[in-house]
């Protein structure tokens, strides 16, 4: 089977650097917010380009400290996209805050800012765009509106590590961002972790402080908090992809425009890239009106490809009735009924590559 991302891959390609990296913090002993935490911490903020890094449990947990060292809590809205991982509305919801959906770019399935006006209201507190599939949301519309408004903007960075947007990495444009270091991230962990990154001094200390129970000397806490602490091994590893992650993200990039030139004339929608921005494809992700039947065919074929995500946030059955969103969201689901992701990691071979361009266009001939 062909998979859609491969974590294991990644572990072997970097085996020796990482088991040297595990084995360092296994004889330092200290396990959870030491050393290598702190430097991570560092090197990962002077990698986006910023001041300060706070490396947390999970993505999730990065958007919840993110959202409540903001000041977002009960009675607040918080903008954001419905075609998007579950965990960014979790958040809000983890926070307090009400979610307000907007519908997306048809191009490019990022927040289209020409529909986040209508969803301020009074009640507003933060927009949170998401770089979706490794795509940089259009960041400046977005801030200039935020700050008509007075909003705090929150970047959604975690499916674009090292992806750049007018020549700045995403991470670096809203007052905090927040970034997944799930394993099948561009930059992943062997297990959960996230990170918040900020250049602003005051936010930096109040997500800080909220990570582990608001505590700024141990066991005296100034303000309520909870614990998403990232612990020592999974930081040693990070630090071990993350020099490597640029290389891996060129390979990413080398496979879709693979992809690009062999599926073009397949039928397929292939990614749209925003001008002047770098794509890092975390997901290579076509469209088709027949994308169930491809899906099949493909598992016919040992090729696994997925679907990221099948059902927006306000069809869901746990959401369905309950979020407001500005409007209709059209673009949102028409998207997700078209969807699929075709596999794309650093280590995919370019024979293993040509072997799904050949499946896609099998299905081609046969449909």
């Amino acid at each position: 089977m062909i998979l859609c991302s491969n974590p294991l891959a990644q572990y072997q390609a970097h085996k020796a650097e990482i088991d040297l990296a595990i084995q360092r913090v296994l004889d330092h002993g200290r396990y959870v917010l030491g050393e290598e935490v702190e430097a991570f911490e560092s090197e990962f903020a002077v990698y986006i380009g910023v001041a300060h890094g706070i490396g947390v449990g999970s993505g999730t947990e990065a958007l919840h400290a993110a959202l409540v060292a903001c000041g977002v809590g009960p009675g607040d809205e918080v903008v954001t996209v419905s075609h998007t991982a579950v965990a960014t509305v979790a958040a809000i919801e983890l926070a307090g805050a009400t979610p307000v959906l907007v519908d997306i770019e048809r191009d490019y399935y990022t927040l289209d800012p020409q529909r986040l006006e209508s969803a301020i209201t009074s009640r507003t507190k933060a927009i949170v765009p998401v770089h979706l599939y490794g795509q940089p949301a259009d960041m400046e519309p977005i801030l200039s509106i935020a700050h008509t408004h007075g909003l705090r903007v929150i970047e959604d960075c975690a499916q674009a590590h090292g992806a750049k947007y007018h020549g700045k990495r995403v991470g670096a444009w809203g007052d905090l961002a927040c970034f997944s270091f799930y394993p099948t991230k561009n930059l992943g962990a062997l297990g959960d972790g996230g990170m918040v990154v900020t250049n602003d001094p005051e936010l930096m200390k109040q997500a800080r402080l909220l990570r582990e129970y608001g505590w700024a000397e141990r066991y005296v806490s100034h303000r309520q908090g909870w614990n998403s602490r990232l612990d020592e091994v999974q930081a040693a590893v990070l630090r071990v992809k993350l020099a490597h992650l640029d290389a891996d993200n060129t390979a990413r990039t080398r496979l879709a425009a693979l992809y690009d030139r062999c599926l073009a004339g397949t039928g397929l929608i292939v990614p749209n890239r925003r001008p002047d921005t770098t794509h890092v494809y975390h997901q290579y992700v076509v469209r088709s009106s027949q994308r169930d039947k491809l899906r099949a065919f493909l598992k016919s074929c040992t090729v696994d490809a997925s679907i990221h995500y099948p059902v927006p946030i306000h069809l869901q059955p746990a959401y369905r009735e309950r979020l407001r969103s500005d409007s209709t969201l059209l673009e949102a689901e028409r998207v997700a009924r078209e969807v699929l992701s075709l596999p794309i990691y650093p280590e995919l071979t370019e024979q293993k590559c040509q072997a799904v361009i050949d499946a896609v266009q099998t299905f081609k001939g046969e449909a």
